[in-house]
């Protein structure tokens, strides 16, 4: 199936046919601003302007379809009427389309396309007027008219009126989806075939509509299994929707919640084939199995199934003796039951796929009952099915799934037996517009106690549907007499009674018709509940479904699919049936656990547990999904059959490892209830349910959440924005960090998946005891921050991130830390701590986790209920394991730039090459790796054993969950020309391991020496007065621990380094670059190390020095950002594309004189040197006798021109910025102070001021 041509004609189709019907509205004188009153008004007809000014007369008829529009215009609104026309005309265009295919239209001519391949005008259009159309003379000269005309006006106007014909036949037959002719949706109807922009050609396009193929019923995927009409209006219905459900998520992420008119499309999502089957098979195709099993207990379920071809049939699991007792005891309930007896519903059914998978099944058991297939067609639809949904969108194809189903199995299906066939499935309706005084002319000749009792009913419906498209299937309905209600709305009696009060009283007859059928569908009790809910969590809701869910369903308000796993049990018979699909959230979370005590009372009969990636429509591991059976029952010591499908990330791998019977437990139910929250841990062994029985993690340790600020951006920062002398990374407490006169302590977030130590990124304000956040308060002066957990700030703690991707990891934290709501503390004693650690970081701890916590959250309360038995046989040997994994972690940390105890780059080492540094650094991280993953299997194994669990667990650990890193060349280089910029700024020396300066007073750290002009070999030229030629001065030396020591590599003077296309300048980066490997390698191997450099950053160039050019010209900015999560240490200044100018500055060097020392003595001087090149290149074009030179020089006269056109805005922008002196505090953070040199405005002569960014964007 070609899911691409779908999606793509759907979305595309929607907007034509929205431009569509809004145009159409237009030329009847409706906007979405207004609808205007008639310009002429007489008996048969009326007058209108429309959009453009022009004027349309419309017919009596048109005048009636046009009142209808406008009423409902003015009880929805217009967009969501538009949107109703728009899908419904793309609804009949499918139908239309998928009936031609299979020639199921009643006079058997093709519509939209021709039988005839590559004949692009439909057969309808070929034949007409000669078609079984029931077209009037009139219609039929109209039609000869349009035919004999030919142009592509009047050939589409034939169309359509051939199309208009044609719905209009088929309401005969699908009135569910082809309205009468009185319907208002015909006015704002137009189309056509000729136009190759129109959603006809672009559906039937062979090149690039939709494969004829993907429509036809006969269409079998690799499986075998049908594809044409389940998957086509499947994917038709969810790709429709794509568009509208992602402006529904946009605007729920800005606090808007979703509406009614919406949650179809934001909640709809096409249910795999296999799911739907496994659902199906396990609920309706169990009750028929169970009945075959009554009548003859020698019945083999699994046989059974096989010849049914239900092959996603679980059989009953192994049962004890007293189980099957009971088990029997419900059989014999089946044993007289006749498949017209079968109830099944679907109460959020869609698009109909689970209405189908159940046509299929019940067709197998009315067969295997001897009925005809033509006859079980009729019984199906009549007795069996049954439908619901809140989308009128949805209900149309699922009610076109049907019928087209019941086509498929009966030629005459549609033309009805006693009848017109009448499936059972509705649209919910609110009563918001029923006249409730018309109810006076109902039931008239029923008798007074039957009268008053369905009135009494009635009136309780309406009130319970006021709304109802709020509440959809969740709503509660009365038991009630529905052949009595039935009855009473048939019977409307307005014989002499026609007055101003009885108007309007025929339409309310229709709508009390279909609001009694819908709640009769709700009311009723069903054997089997199957279906797909919406995923849709509270913050989610509208105000109206909130309250309802948390007054009707307390212990599921958490998400809507909870609150109808609750629903379905509901509207199940005793020993029914209830078959789902929805997140796996119910199962583990505390927040669903009086539900599970509400299913605990319910046997689960199968799961498929699906995890991540049960739909392919669906990336990422957030929409974790299980499909499961319930039967209402509940039978003691009864043992469930669950299928554990997690691990296959794609949905065909998960279909294949359920057929190939891998990963089955059988669990009993009763046991769930042993474990704290009672999970549905259904893999865990009895030996792991008995570890609950010892203490928990909450009983020896103390657990917390920390401090929540109120405002992240106002009191947080990344270690390296801030100047170093106020941070503070050891304080014992608040006090000592008081005395020591520091602001910023550790701040811990959280961070990413790492074991053992690090994430060290964030500091946090906790200046004068942390008072202005603790007095942080809104406008009102309401407490914005809880500065909660405080027991724990300053102390060594372990700790976790709340949000994880996949597994969890657990890290030390030294004293000095505070931690966030994010970065979840345990504390526990000294002499545990390596031990917990241990624990908390070995697989037994994941695999117990996996069932109190397997989302993406792994909450406090799912951490504290960790069982944790303390071995004193290990314990010796597990803090010496845990230490050195700490201190393997710690190292790697430290390794690189972003550490505060970051030391010097590990590609920094006494040899001649950087071949050799990195292989003597790729040796040691593999090392590192080793001997960390020797470790964490050693605990593992330990861990295994002292809980008992080799049957369980295996100690292995996958690379990709060992935290240390390993040596990448890449990686590793572009760190190295990192440092050595560090290095070229001061922050790093080559002469003083850490960090050398980050703040304060540079002449502090290091300190200036005069230069002196000296000849070739190094002697010092005296002047005539004995005095030494002073020709400038730099930074010389550094202040070290042992005093001022000579520099091998000095730190730039002004804190501005141009980074230039062409070698300009004298502090030209690529330039202080070789000199840095000069210095650190020597100058022997200087060409060797640059070439090694270049080929590891890859960037063009033909020399190792332009390869290196273009880096910093194009990547390294580019990489700093990245390393320093946008919050960079050096700035950028930037003209633009052109590469006119760029220079680095060290924010924590920047004064208020920076600017303008770029401008002048950088800025104006790469302007006077472009010139000068562009000079150069001008004098080659007149001079040169070589063609080639002369095309160089032109290139590079254009190349000048753009960059001094682009420099001359810049030095604009720049000049007002040097003008003004702007100082920055570093406390503001990177964020605050980098927006100073943002958008600065220059005016343009005639035009809009431009805006112009001084600094490369973040």
């Amino acid at each position: 199936m070609n899911k691409n041509a779908i999606k793509k004609f759907a979305i595309e189709a929607r907007k034509k046919l929205i431009d569509s019907v809004t145009d159409k509205a237009g030329m009847i004188g409706i906007t979405e601003k207004s609808c205007s009153e008639p310009i002429t008004k007489r008996a048969d007809f009326e007058v209108y302007q429309t959009v453009a000014g022009t004027e349309v007369t419309l017919n009596k008829r048109q005048c009636e379809q046009r009142r209808r529009l406008v009423a409902q215009i003015e009880s929805r609104g217009f967009e969501a009427v538009v949107e109703e026309v728009a899908y419904t005309w793309f609804n009949r265009i499918c139908a239309i389309r998928f009936m031609e295919v299979n020639d199921y239209l009643p006079n058997r001519v093709r519509v939209l396309s021709s039988e005839k391949e590559e004949k692009m005008e439909p057969d309808l259009v070929t034949q007409a007027p000669d078609v079984d159309l029931d077209l009037t003379a009139q219609e039929k000269e109209e039609i000869i008219n349009w035919k004999m005309s030919g142009t592509s006006e009047d050939t589409d106007k034939m169309f359509g009126k051939l199309f208009l014909k044609q719905c209009h036949q088929l309401h005969d037959i699908l009135p569910g989806l082809f309205e009468a002719d009185s319907d208002y949706m015909e006015l704002l109807f137009g189309i056509s075939y000729t136009n190759k922009d129109d959603v006809i050609y672009m559906l039937v396009n062979p090149e690039t509509g939709i494969p004829e193929a993907d429509f036809n019923v006969s269409t079998l995927d690799e499986e075998g299994n049908p594809t044409g009409q389940v998957e086509i209006i499947g994917w038709l219905y969810q790709y429709y929707n794509t568009e509208l459900k992602d402006d529904t998520f946009a605007k729920l992420k800005k606090n808007v919640k979703i509406t009614k008119e919406r949650i179809p499309a934001a909640t709809q999502l096409f249910t795999p084939d296999w799911i739907v089957r496994y659902m199906v098979e396990n609920s309706v195709g169990r009750i028929w199995i169970e009945h075959l099993r009554a009548v003859d207990p020698t019945t083999d379920e699994k046989t059974t199934a096989e010849r049914f071809g239900w092959k996603y049939y679980l059989p009953e699991a192994e049962q004890e003796e007293e189980v099957n007792i009971k088990l029997a005891e419900i059989r014999t309930t089946y044993k007289d039951l006749k498949p017209t007896d079968i109830t099944c519903i679907d109460p959020c059914m869609g698009s109909g796929h689970i209405l189908i998978a159940m046509f299929d099944v019940l067709m197998d058991i009315y067969e295997s009952a001897g009925y005809d297939k033509r006859e079980a067609a009729f019984e199906i639809v009549k007795h069996n099915i049954h439908g619901l949904d809140i989308d009128q969108r949805a209900y149309q194809l699922a009610y076109f799934a049907v019928m087209m189903k019941g086509r498929g199995y009966n030629r005459r299906f549609l033309r009805g037996r006693d009848g017109k066939p009448e499936p059972k499935i509705y649209v919910i309706v609110e009563n918001n517009e029923i006249n409730r005084n018309h109810l006076q002319f109902f039931g008239t000749h029923l008798s007074e106690q039957e009268r008053n009792l369905a009135v009494i009913q009635i009136e309780g419906l309406l009130d319970t549907f006021k709304d109802a498209r709020e509440y959809g299937s969740i709503l509660n309905v009365d038991v009630c007499e529905w052949d009595a209600l039935e009855r009473f709305v048939d019977d409307l009696c307005t014989t002499g009674q026609i007055s101003f009060e009885s108007v309007g009283s025929e339409e309310t007859q229709e709508s009390l018709h279909k609001l009694v059928r819908v709640a009769k569908n709700l009311g009723q009790k069903y054997d089997a509940i199957v279906t797909n809910p919406p995923y849709m969590g509270a913050s989610g809701m509208g105000a109206k479904l909130s309250k309802y869910v948390k007054d009707n369903y307390p212990d599921s308000k958490s998400d809507l699919f909870a609150v109808f796993i609750e629903k379905c049990g509901e509207m199940a018979k005793k020993n029914g049936y209830q078959a789902m699909i929805t997140q796996h959230a119910w199962m583990f979370l505390s927040s669903f656990e009086k539900l599970r005590n509400k299913l605990q009372v319910m046997d689960i009969v199968n799961m498929a547990h699906l995890g991540p990636r049960a739909f392919e429509e669906i990336g990422g591991e957030v929409v974790q999904t299980t499909s499961f059976v319930i039967r209402k029952s509940h039978i003691k010591g009864y043992k469930g059959t669950y299928c554990r499908l997690i691990e296959p990330m794609t949905q065909r791998g998960k279909e294949r490892m359920f057929l190939n019977v891998e990963n089955r437990y059988f669990s009993e139910q009763d046991n769930f209830s042993k474990i704290p929250g009672r999970p549905v841990a259904y893999w865990f062994s009895n030996n792991v349910i008995e570890l609950f029985l010892n203490l928990s993690l909450g009983k020896i340790g103390r657990i917390a959440q920390g401090l929540i600020t109120g405002s992240t951006e106002r009191f947080t920062r990344l270690w390296f924005e801030i100047s170093r002398n106020r941070f503070i990374v050891n304080a014992s407490d608040e006090n000592e960090l008081q005395e020591l006169g520091g602001k910023w302590v550790p701040y811990n977030k959280g961070g990413e998946y790492r074991k053992w130590y690090g994430n060290n990124d964030f500091v946090v304000n906790w200046e004068n005891k942390g008072y202005e956040i603790k007095n942080f308060t809104d406008d009102k002066g309401k407490l914005r921050s809880r500065p909660q957990g405080s027991d724990f700030y300053f102390l060594p703690v372990i700790t976790w991130t709340k949000i994880s991707s996949s597994k969890i990891a657990f890290r030390i934290k030294e004293k000095g830390t505070i931690s966030s709501e994010a970065g979840m503390t345990i504390s526990v004693s000294d002499s545990l701590r390596e031990y917990i650690l241990g624990f908390l970081n070995c697989n037994v701890a994941q695999y117990i986790l996996n069932a109190l916590s397997p989302t993406l959250n792994y909450e406090l309360g799912d951490i504290a209920k960790l069982p944790i038995l303390n071995s004193e046989r290990y314990a010796d040997k597990i803090k010496s394991e845990v230490l050195l994994c700490e201190n393997v972690a710690k190292d790697d940390w430290n390794f690189f730039e972003t550490s505060w105890d970051f030391q010097r780059h590990p590609l920094i080492s006494k040899v001649s090459t950087i071949v050799e540094a990195f292989e003597q650094w790729n040796k040691a991280s593999e090392e590192r790796f080793e001997c960390m993953k020797a470790n964490e299997e050693e605990l593992n194994s330990i861990f295994i054993d002292i809980y008992g669990l080799q049957d369980e667990l295996t100690p292995e650990v996958e690379d990709k969950y060992i935290t240390v890193r390993k040596a990448d060349l890449s990686r590793d280089i572009r760190s190295f020309v990192s440092y050595a910029v560090g290095c070229m700024f001061g922050r790093y020396s080559l002469k003083k391991e850490g960090l050398v300066y980050a703040g304060g007073d540079f002449e502090k750290c290091y300190k200036k020496e005069k230069e002196v002009l000296a000849d070739v070999d190094g002697n010092i030229i005296i002047m005539l007065d004995g005095a030494a030629l002073i020709t400038g001065e730099h930074y010389g030396k550094i202040k070290t621990d042992n005093g001022w020591v000579e520099l091998t590599y000095s730190p730039d003077l002004d804190n501005c380094i141009p980074i230039t296309d062409e070698e300009y300048f004298s502090d030209d980066i690529v330039g202080r670059f070789v000199e840095f490997v000069k210095t650190v390698y020597g100058a022997a191997t200087l060409e060797e190390n640059l070439d090694f450099i270049a080929n590891a950053l890859g960037n063009k160039g033909d020399t190792s020095r332009e390869v290196i050019r273009n880096y910093f010209l194009k990547d390294f900015y580019t990489d700093h950002l990245k390393v320093y999560q946008k919050r960079p240490i050096y700035w950028l200044f930037d003209s633009g594309k052109q590469n006119g100018f760029k220079a680095l500055i060290y924010m924590h060097r920047y004064d208020a004189d920076t600017v303008g020392r770029v401008r002048t003595d950088y800025l104006h001087r790469a302007q006077k040197y472009v010139e000068t090149a562009m000079q150069s290149a001008q004098y080659t074009i007149d001079n040169a006798s070589s063609a080639s030179e002369k095309s160089k020089a032109t290139k590079s006269i254009t190349k000048y021109t753009k960059q001094l056109a682009e420099m001359k805005i810049y030095d604009e922008a720049i000049a007002h910025i040097a003008n003004k002196r702007i100082e920055i505090n570093l406390d503001d953070g990177v964020k605050v102070n980098y927006a100073k040199f943002q958008k600065v405005e220059v005016a343009q002569e005639g035009k809009k001021a431009l805006k112009v960014d001084l600094l490369a964007k973040i």
